[in-house]
This record gives C-alpha cells, structure tokens and sequence, in this order.
C-alpha cells in the first residue's frame, strides 16, 4: 500500500468508473487514505497522555527520594517498574473479549502461544535491563540531569521507528530529535551538572552512560511493542493493552526477583528499611506509590502506542522530563543553573515541534477523508442518475 495525492486518488476514481460505472470506486482499500478519528480516540489518547505524565514525573521524583534518604538497593528501585503488575489482572479479566468457539474465524485469527511468549520474553528480558541500568543512572545522576539525559530516548525511538514501523522523519520531527538530544547534551558538557551526594567525574559518567543505554533500550521496546501490535495481535481492544503489560512485567519481575536473591541483597532490606531517614512505614509508602506510578505510566505508554504510535508515546513521556527538574528544585534543592534552564527550553521547543507535525498530520488526514466522502457522494448520486436514465 502507498500514499496518494488527492489529484492522483480523482484520476483513478474516474477512471474506474469509467470501467464499471455501476459500482463505486474501491480505489480507498487499494490505496492508503488515512480514516478520521473518532472522539472516543481522542478521549483515550487524551487520558493515556495524563496516565504518561503524572506517572513518570512521579516515579522519578519518589524513585529519588527513596535514594535520598537512605535506599540505594539498585534492584529494588528497578522492581518498582514491574512488580505491580497484579493489580491489572483483575480489569484484564473484565476487558477480555469473549470468543465464539464454535466460530473457527475467530481461532483463526489469534496469534501461536509460541509467538506470544516469545514477544512476551523478549519485551520482558529488555524492560528488565532498561530498569536496572535506569536506577544506576538516578543513583548516580541529579533527578533533573537524569530526567534531561532521559530526553534522549525520543531520538532513538525515531531510529527504531524509522526501520521497525516505518515511521516518516519530517523535517518538523528530525529539528524535534535534534533539539531534544541538544538539550541532553547540554548537560553533559556542562561542568555545574554534579550529583550533589557523589559528584566525582567517575559516577557522573556512569550515571550517564547507563541512562543512556536504558534510553536505548526503552526506546526499543516501545518499537517492538508497536510492531507486535500492528503484525501479530491485531486486535483492537482495551484487554491487549493490559496483556502486553502483565506478561512483559511478569517476566521482568521474574528477572530482577532472581537477581535479587541470587545477588544476596535481599538480605540487607531490613536493615535498609530500618535506617531509611524518614521511618519505616515511610520507607513502605514509598515504595508501594513508586510501585503504582508505574504501573500508572505503563498503562498510558503502551494505550499510546496502541491508539498512536510508539514515537507519539515517547513524545508524551518527554514531556514530563523539563518538569521535572522544576519539581527537583523546589522538593530536593537542587541548583538551578543557566545550563538546566536552557536545557528545559530547548526540550519544550523540540516537543513544539513535534506536536505542531502532529497537527499538520490530523489535518492531512481530515482533508483526506472528507475527499474519500466526497468522491463517495458524487459516485453514489452520478451512479443513481445513470440508472434512472436506463428505466
């Protein structure tokens, strides 16, 4: 399938008329016209985008809290991501769709059990690592120059997108990814950015090395969980978007719980919890409400990608990022300086950008299907005079 202009879509549609001038044109299904959205859509993709934002500023903001009064558990901190999984079981089983057995369409169209574990494995084996080398680099980093690093998710996401989805890197988009990257940059050559607990040289360029990495491998994800819905699940509810949460944190948690054990450091969270500066049962609080950000975030990531694409989710996600280096100021003291400011404008052009080709894509794609209704019209009324004419 490819994408026509409106002059070539008429030239076909009157050409095919002129061949079979009793039936409408079918030229729409061979030819890729994009279809206008509906408002539940954009009511979904509107409440996907609060879930990204308030999920991932908030887990930033506790995950560095938890290490700023005593945690420094790295696995720990990476469970968070994906152990609270459970609590979508229960609104995965309401939205499960029911199946006809007897209805063999329906069988034919689910995808192998062989094919789902392995999307479920593989996006499982990548959201682990992406977590662990994340809390490496929050430890490592200040929250607002790990948050600003973090940008540079978007221009791997594009790279991946380009390949894996077939995603169109316009001029809007590629001046987005590379104000967007300028702004992670920024911070890294800017000699202010230290930690303010470990600030040597040596955590600085571990810190941001692995959240660059976790970036990389986000990114990935994100990509992949596109590519699986678009070739393998092609089913359009609400219960695939739960699914692919679930089993790919299941297996995550599966991962870090392992590593957990067999590393040993399970031993020390007692003792963690007992020194922890604001207590223990504030050391649980904080915990369990990093943990249900997450899962906050996970379900409005993966309903992105599900309604738009996985480039659009990552967008959304680096829209909390310049927030949060303003929250690191007021929460944590964290020093504010003329590189972290230009860092925030630079992050909150590039996401200007890319929102303005979103808004000259919505309006190709209204004009396109206003024409498809257009040509639909005149076909139907042109067709019903000719038979007229024939009686």
């Amino acid at each position: 399938m490819r994408e026509i202009d409106e002059s070539e879509f008429r030239s076909l549609v009157q050409e095919d008329e002129e061949r079979n001038p009793s039936n409408f044109s079918n030229i729409a299904d061979q030819y890729l016209i994009p279809q206008s959205k509906t408002n539940t859509h954009w009511t979904l993709v509107i409440i996907y985008i609060l879930f990204v934002l308030l999920g991932q500023s908030s887990a930033t903001l506790l995950g560095r809290l938890y290490y700023s009064k005593g945690g420094n558990c790295i696995l720990l901190e990476s469970l968070q991501e994906t152990i609270g999984f459970p609590i979508l079981i229960p609104f995965a089983l309401y939205f499960s769709p029911k199946y006809d057995l007897s209805n063999n369409r329906n069988l034919s169209n689910q995808p192998s059990a062989l094919r789902l574990v392995t999307i479920y494995i593989s996006l499982g084996l990548i959201q682990s690592a992406a977590s662990v080398l994340y809390a490496v680099g929050l430890l490592n980093l200040p929250v607002s120059t790990f948050s600003l690093i973090s940008t540079t998710q978007l221009a791997f996401n594009a790279l991946f997108s380009f390949f894996l989805n077939a995603q169109k890197l316009t001029p809007l988009i590629l001046n987005s990814l590379v104000l967007l990257t300028m702004s992670a940059a920024l911070l890294v050559l800017s000699s202010d950015s230290t930690n303010p607990e470990k600030g040597s040289k040596r955590n600085q360029l571990i810190g941001f090395s692995c959240t660059l990495i976790a970036s990389a491998l986000y990114s990935l994800m994100l990509s992949i969980t596109q590519l699986s819905f678009q070739k393998i699940l092609k089913r359009e509810n609400f219960n695939v978007v739960l699914n692919m949460i679930i089993y790919q944190s299941l297996v995550a948690t599966f991962v870090l719980l392992l590593s957990l054990f067999v590393r040993g450091e399970w031993n020390n969270l007692r003792t963690e919890m007992e020194n922890f500066e604001m207590g223990n049962e504030s050391y649980v609080i904080v915990l369990v409400l990093t943990t249900l950000a997450w899962q906050v975030c996970s379900i409005g990531a993966v309903g992105l990608i599900f309604e738009v694409s996985s480039l659009f989710a990552n967008v959304i996600g680096t829209v909390s990022l310049p927030v949060v280096p303003i929250l690191a100021a007021i929460f944590f003291d964290e020093k504010m300086d003329g590189p972290k400011v230009i860092s925030i404008f630079l992050a909150a052009w590039g996401f200007a950008s890319y929102i303005y080709q979103q808004y000259l894509d919505n309006y190709k794609t209204r004009k396109a299907s206003e024409l498809v209704n257009e040509v639909a019209e005149a076909s139907l009324v042109e067709n019903f005079s000719n038979e007229k004419i024939i009686l």
